[in-house]
């Protein structure tokens, strides 16, 4: 299944997309895909709906595209999780996954805007493969154990503020959590849509120009390691969110580096998973909260 919300932003409805592109609204059956759906196996609920249930109604074609999921509990990054990406960031391959928290403000839609915080210098676009945690667990066994907890994957864009990230002082959040720094989606794949998450294509343009072309099986850190690894140190709980790492080709890594201004348009997509597209604009233009 893949799974939508939709409508103005804070009103989310939740959502289905079908097999032939239609969006169907699910908000007389759901509250939203949150944690107490997919911990209830709302999933599961969802299937035999779709499948033995009454047809659904269109979503409004106008209707805007929220992110697939509510405001998860966590929003948890890795950095440095492709090979080829720490060559370019002339940074060593970790020894074991580099962890770091993203405000959950930052999430939304995939055509919603970048908003380039104030005092910016280096906005930085990363493109993302983005885990979607199925039930609340903790310290699981196995890689293999892990793959029962995820819900689903999506396209996940981790922008970052390299100025904020590496030149002022302390842990990367202050770079990663400005409003609107993680446009999430189009949809929500449960795992039975992908026939291999260790082998997606992931493309990033900016303007139209290619900026950032990889493969998920080049990270260090496969996707059920990660979640694993997770479990060990925090629970994990149903909606939150993992955001795995980038491939290389990222504004820094440029020669010289490029960054992200008013007016940019940058496009995401990874296989399976469909395209993203977000305009840049400044926190500083009427309307826009910084």
């Amino acid at each position: 299944m893949k799974l939508i919300r939709f409508g103005a932003r804070g009103l989310e409805k939740p959502g289905i997309l079908t097999a032939d592109g239609r969006r169907k609204d699910c908000s007389a059956h759901f509250s939203d895909w949150h944690h107490d759906f997919f911990q209830s196996g709302g999933l599961a609920t969802l299937r035999a709906l779709v499948k033995n249930g009454p047809e659904l109604p269109d979503v409004p074609e106008d209707a805007r595209w929220g992110a697939p999921v509510a405001r998860p509990g966590k929003l948890i990054g890795i950095g440095l999780n492709y090979s080829d990406h720490a060559a370019e960031s002339a940074m060593p391959i970790p020894a074991e996954p580099i962890i770091f928290l993203k405000g959950t403000n930052t999430v939304c839609g995939p055509y919603d805007p970048i908003i380039i915080p104030r005092q910016s210098e280096k906005t930085d676009w990363e493109v993302e493969l983005a885990v979607v945690i199925g039930r609340d667990t903790k310290y699981l066994n196995s890689p293999e154990q892990a793959k029962d907890a995820i819900a689903g994957f999506c396209i996940s864009h981790d922008v970052s503020e390299r100025h904020f990230q590496l030149e002022r002082g302390g842990q990367w959040t202050k770079g990663k959590s400005a409003d609107n720094f993680n446009p999430l989606g189009p949809w929500l794949a449960t795992p039975d849509e992908i026939q291999d998450v260790q082998n997606l294509r992931l493309r990033l343009e900016v303007n139209g120009v290619s900026k950032q072309m990889g493969n998920t099986s080049k990270m260090i850190f496969p996707v059920s390691f990660l979640v694993h690894y997770l479990s060990q140190f925090m629970t994990l709980e149903a909606g939150d969110v993992i955001t795995t790492g980038t491939p290389p080709g990222v504004g820094l890594g440029q020669k010289p580096p490029q960054y992200l201004k008013a007016g940019d348009i940058v496009t995401l997509t990874i296989d399976g998973l469909g395209s993203q597209r977000s305009a840049c604009e400044s926190a500083t233009r009427k309307g826009v909260n910084p």
